[in-house]
């Protein structure tokens, strides 16, 4: 599915009929409106069909949580989150409480979709940026039922644009158009900016995901990250490619920054730099990591050359597994 999307917005100029986004280094074209609804129509088929035969219940979420409806009190056991401490309770009894929460009949969700330049990459089975778009169906389809709400706000280089949350599956359909069709712009993402763009106005208590390379220093996002945790429940969905984490040996390689068109010129037939590199980008994942798990965010890593929705259906197995052991996160 996520090649059929690559195909479509890769085909000749005149068979679309649309422009080249300016900035990218490929040629590679925005999805068009005759085109992208067969392509977004055959991804939810997928999503559904995936999704819907393993994870069953009304009320599906990617953080599946106790909601924030008041319920009854029970003692406090280490995991459990203090900020649902039940003070009252507490006091009276001298035992450290918490109070219990009943999920909301009606989630709203919002998703911050990092389109930037750096997501037009990938050397495996996608683009980065059809895994992201593919990661906003499958959140779309787990979260919009039963009166749910969902919105976008979508980041390209320094622009930043908002689809309002509305309720329905045509209406979810729509929004997830709008997003393949976004087209590249140069520029560093700011991606800080758009995860702060969900902070204002505030906005009712619920579930925010954020999906994005994080391909930016953590301390220009961390910090409206943890504000945004602070009312809402936060999923961070990092997508990735094999060859940000290691190169392989095929001798001289030029390699384009396409935020900056920079170009660079590797021999990787090196062994000690293809070492190097590895570590680097370790290192770096192990401080993207660590932000997320800093600001209260559960992690999911998307990688383009393994089974995206098998990783979902795992991550959220495991969410399931860890509340049930009365952990949060």
């Amino acid at each position: 599915m996520l090649g059929l999307i690559r195909r479509l917005r890769t085909q000749p100029r005149g068979d679309i009929g649309a422009t080249a986004p300016p900035g990218s280094g490929h040629g590679e074209l925005p999805l068009s409106a005759n085109r992208a609804e067969p392509a977004l129509s055959k991804l939810q088929l997928l999503v559904t069909r995936k999704l819907d035969g393993l994870l069953q219940g009304d009320y599906l979420g990617l953080l599946p949580g106790p909601g924030t409806e008041a319920g009854e009190s029970r003692e406090y056991r280490p995991g459990d989150d203090v900020r649902r401490m039940d003070w009252p309770v507490t006091a009276r009894t001298t035992i450290p409480h918490v109070r219990q929460t009943v999920a909301d009949r009606e989630l709203e969700t919002w998703l911050a979709v990092d389109l930037s330049a750096s997501l037009d990459f990938g050397t495996a089975d996608c683009l980065k940026r059809d895994l992201a778009v593919a990661a906003a169906a499958a959140v779309s389809h787990l979260t919009v039922r039963g009166g749910n709400r969902i919105g976008a706000v979508v980041g390209t280089g320094e622009q930043i644009a908002r689809m309002p949350a509305r309720s329905g599956r045509k209406d979810a359909q729509g929004m997830l158009r709008v997003v393949a069709q976004t087209p590249a712009r140069p520029g560093r993402a700011d991606l800080g900016g758009l995860i702060d763009s969900l902070n204002r106005p505030p906005r009712r208590r619920g579930l925010t995901v954020v999906i994005s390379d994080f391909m930016v220093a953590p301390g220009e996002w961390e910090r409206p990250l943890r504000k945004l945790g602070v009312r809402h429940d936060v999923l961070a969905i990092e997508v990735v490619d094999p060859r940000e984490l290691e190169l392989n040996d095929s001798g001289v390689m030029e390699f384009v920054d396409p935020e900056t068109g920079r170009l660079h010129e590797v021999d990787t037939r090196d062994a000690q730099l293809r070492s190097r590199y590895a570590a680097a980008a370790a290192a770096q994942r192990a401080a993207i990591a660590s932000a997320l798990r800093g600001a209260g965010a559960a992690h999911l890593r998307l990688r383009t050359d393994r089974d995206w929705l098998l990783d979902i259906v795992r991550f959220v197995a495991a969410q399931r597994h860890a509340r049930t052991r009365g952990t949060t996160r």
